[in-house]
């Protein structure tokens, strides 16, 4: 490395800095004076040569700029929810300045402004003198156009990505060099011949740094004294203008530095507008009789100021932008793009759902419980759009990994890579898919189905294209309910487990996965989608929005759309930038989905939903959902306007929601299992419903009834051919077991449904075999003893002696139980005798 270069000190270097500025004055004399001699290069000198070499233009580059993410109210109002940036600015117009500022500036820095070329050669001159005494360079008279330029190359240092060039690059466009100056003075003559004196004035009001990370009069104006540029009084923009000078020193959020202030704008600004006679000598009285009072406006820096619970959903927004190629080939590059773009985000967010929602949610829910890790939401889709207008849980946001239990980074409602989350079991909700495929493989909602607890399915009997395993399956259903044969419809409504365990034995596990697909339906750890028995009964682990949006395209009549949180983005220039849209396509058949809406109408009407229901007059459709050990517990549906994903559950641990009482902030002491349900139903009740809701279209009758035929009586057949005959005759068998029955063993015994029945075609019978064991029991009441005992000769006999002394000799009195068929091997015969006098 080579040795520093020493600084030129003393009388030496007072000289050589007196012909340096000389030299340099000469130059500028020249350019500006004489600009045809400069460019034909007559009389020139090699000084001329030099600067002329020098680069004649910079052309300002665009600013870095703060980012906004706005929500929108019912009259499309917007709402600032977060900014970031880098540099805290806000560029403006001319006219969004008060001409104070202006005069401030121009009084202060350059009075002579508007009549020099770029570089003020008396002030030039002046600082000639000065550096000559001092030996160095002190003073460089820098215009407003020079220093105009130092801030653009500044800027230009502090875009560099690279840390190492970056240093370099500020280094060169800060250095107290004689070359530096030279330049900085040849660019801004050219700076003058492009733009004029008042592009070049709001330009450096736009791009100067006021302190900290707050840079342009507008941020400025608002960080410290919480009012726009327009509106600054005098004392005000005096004393914004003298922080120019020393941003770090003279800024106003220190209390320290007040005092300071305060001197540099009375004897500096203040002065030299009066002197300038920008102001009168009353203003100057008034204004230094002003006291420097600073009215500190923190900006937004990030989500975690979103009002009404709206960080988790601007923290998505994020996202969304930082995983977009649009604003960069690299995660690096598109945060630098959102962290200095300028963007004006609109998003999808209605501020008055988002308030009820949130509201809702916290009613309900505490921020943290004792007994579990507890987390709740309410996320809401517009059917048609794909919008997402709300999205509330029972935290704050926060990224601080020191928050307090109250807060969180984790977005419940989203996708791990829009979140963090990986999701949650959705239990029964996921029946609908189920219910779907059913009635596109001809079924209907009036097919009877067994949903009895407690059978014993033969694993190898279901189809699954990714395989299936042998054994046995016994489900519960959820509460434990005998549950029985009933209606699909019936079924759905109480959400029996075995009625789906049944239909989905008579499906394909990847068809019912498909219609989830087809709904926009995905694990939120973006693995596959499971398609294994326990599936059926909502074991994958989906989000809330995830949910609400395929629910939102079954109401919708099958029409999907992809979820969406942004409306627009224009950048600094106010031009459109390219959003993610919402893609919506036919994934169910209409007809399918109004029938499936028709089941759900059902749930909220009279099934596990009725405590949900709001009860004022707006159709509402859905679907209830409980996972293992009641760990999570939802309600998905809403109207044709909104479509809203309720959950609470464990966001870590294994504690049972339904059974576990938790104090609500404004509910008091009820039972979680609950919260779901009452959310959803106050949700709705209070707002949501407002913004309407038509009446659900009628399904098609062959879609709810079916068609009914008789059951054939196949009793006596063998199994086989019993199947073969029911199929036949458009009925699904499954086989009941053996029951006890005086027919060979191995024939069916009897059916359910009886032979003769009508049921729905498409239903479910299930098929009984005899085991053989039932044996015709006797009378032997009246017999004799020998006779009788000789009659029952293979069943388990008692006796008992009659207590009637009148009895008849040698006979049997009573018998129990009497004549009919009874299975010898459980069945004992009490025989009560009078014996021999």
């Amino acid at each position: 490395m080579s040795a520093p270069k020493r600084k030129v000190s003393g009388a030496v270097g007072a000289i050589l800095g007196l012909v340096g500025m000389s030299a340099i004055a000469g130059v500028l004399v020249t350019a500006m004076v004489t600009p045809a001699l400069a460019v034909t290069g007559l009389g020139a000198n090699s000084t001329i040569s030099v600067f002329e070499n020098l680069p004649g233009y910079i052309k300002p580059d665009a600013l870095s700029q703060t980012s906004s993410v706005y929500g929108k109210n019912p009259d499309g109002s917007e709402v600032l929810l977060a900014s970031f940036f880098e540099q805290n600015r806000q560029t403006v117009g001319w006219n969004d300045i008060n001409q104070y500022v202006k005069d401030a500036l121009v009084s202060t820095e350059d009075p002579r402004f508007y009549v020099h070329g770029g570089v003020d050669v008396q002030s030039t001159t002046r600082a000639l003198i000065g550096n000559f005494v001092a030996g160095d360079i002190q003073s460089g008279a820098s215009t407003i156009s020079q220093q105009y330029v130092k801030n653009i190359l500044v800027q230009r240092a502090e875009a560099i990505t690279d840390p190492d060039q970056e240093k370099a690059a500020y280094a060169e466009a800060t250095a107290t060099t004689f070359d530096r100056k030279l330049k900085e003075m040849k660019l801004a003559i050219g700076l003058e011949k492009e733009y004029s004196k008042d592009d070049i004035l709001l330009g450096y009001l736009n791009i100067s740094l006021f302190g900290g990370r707050v840079y342009g009069i507008q941020a400025a104006a608002e960080y410290y004294f919480g009012v726009s540029a327009k509106d600054l009084t005098l004392p005000q923009a005096a004393s914004l203008i003298a922080t120019v000078n020393e941003p770090e020193g003279l800024r106003i959020d220190d209390p320290d530095n007040i005092a300071a202030n305060q001197a540099r704008r009375d004897k500096d600004v203040l002065a030299s507008m009066l002197k300038e006679h920008t102001i009168t000598q009353q203003q100057y009285a008034d204004a230094i009789a002003t006291p420097v009072t600073p009215n500190i406006t923190e900006p937004s820096t990030g989500c975690q100021t979103a009002i009404d619970g709206a960080g988790f959903f601007c923290d998505y927004v994020k996202k969304i932008i930082e995983q977009d190629p649009t604003f960069g080939a690299t995660a690096d590059a598109r945060e630098h793009a959102l962290n200095t773009g300028g963007y004006h985000i609109t998003t999808t967010l209605d501020m008055n759902l988002q308030k009820s929602a949130d509201d809702t949610v916290k009613y309900y829910i505490p921020y943290d419980d004792p007994q579990m890790d507890l987390g709740a939401v309410l996320v809401t889709v517009e059917p048609g759009t794909g919008r997402v207008t709300s999205m509330a849980q029972n935290k704050n946001f926060s990224e601080d990994p020191a928050a307090p239990a109250d807060s969180t980074s984790v977005n419940y409602s989203t996708d791990v890579d829009y979140g963090g989350s990986t999701g949650f079991q959705v239990g029964s909700t996921y029946k609908l898919f189920t219910l779907i495929n059913w009635l596109q493989t001809g079924h209907s909602l009036g097919d009877i189905v067994n949903g009895a607890n407690g059978q014993k399915f033969n694993m190898s009997s279901f189809r699954n294209c990714d395989g299936t395993g042998g054994g046995t399956y016994t489900p519960q259903n959820d509460a434990g309910e005998a549950g029985g044969r009933a209606s699909v419809l019936t079924q759905f409504e109480e959400s029996v487990n075995n009625a789906f365990i049944a239909m989905s034995q008579q499906l394909d596990a990847c068809d019912i996965r498909d219609v989830a697909k087809a709904l926009g339906v995905h694990r939120a750890d973006n693995t596959p989608l499971q398609t294994n028995i326990t599936a059926v009964l909502g074991t994958n682990e989906i989000a809330p929005l995830t949910m609400a949006a395929a629910y939102a395209g079954v109401i919708n009549k099958g029409m999907f759309c992809t979820p969406v949180a942004i409306d627009s983005i224009t950048d600094a220039t106010g031009a459109p930038v390219d959003v993610p849209k919402s893609t919506c396509t036919q994934a169910i058949d209409p007809k399918i989905a109004v029938a499936a809406t028709y089941a759900m109408q059902g749930v909220i009407q009279s099934g596990t939903a009725t405590p949900a229901n709001p009860y004022d007059g707006t159709s509402h459709a859905g679907k209830t959902g409980t996972t293992d050990n009641e760990e999570s517990i939802w309600l998905v549906g809403g109207t044709t306007k909104l479509v809203t994903a309720s959950w609470t559950g464990n966001v870590t641990g294994h504690v049972s929601i339904r059974h576990t009482a938790i104090d609500g902030p404004g509910s008091g002491n009820i039972y979680s299992g609950l919260s779901r349900l009452l959310m959803w139903r106050d949700f709705y009740k209070n707002t949501a419903d407002a913004y309407g809701g038509d009446s659900f279209s009628t399904p098609d009758r062959n879609l709810t009834n079916g068609t009914s035929i008789t059951v054939p009586d196949v009793s006596g057949q063998s199994m086989d051919a019993a199947q073969s005959r029911l199929e036949n005759a458009g009925f699904v068998p499954s086989d009941g077991g053996d029951v006890d029955s005086d027919r060979p063993a191995g024939q069916v015994a009897r059916t359910d449904p009886p032979g003769g029945s009508s049921i729905t075609k498409g239903s479910n019978v299930t098929v009984y075999t005899s085991n053989g064991k039932l044996k015709s029991l006797p009378d032997t009441t009246g017999s004799s003893i020998s006779d009788a005992t000789d009659a029952l000769k293979g069943f388990s006999v008692s006796t008992s002696v009659s207590p009637d002394p009148t009895c008849k000799a040698n006979t049997v009195v009573s018998q129990t139980p009497g004549a009919g068929l009874v299975n010898p091997s459980t069945t004992g015969v009490s025989l009560v005798i009078c014996p021999k006098k």
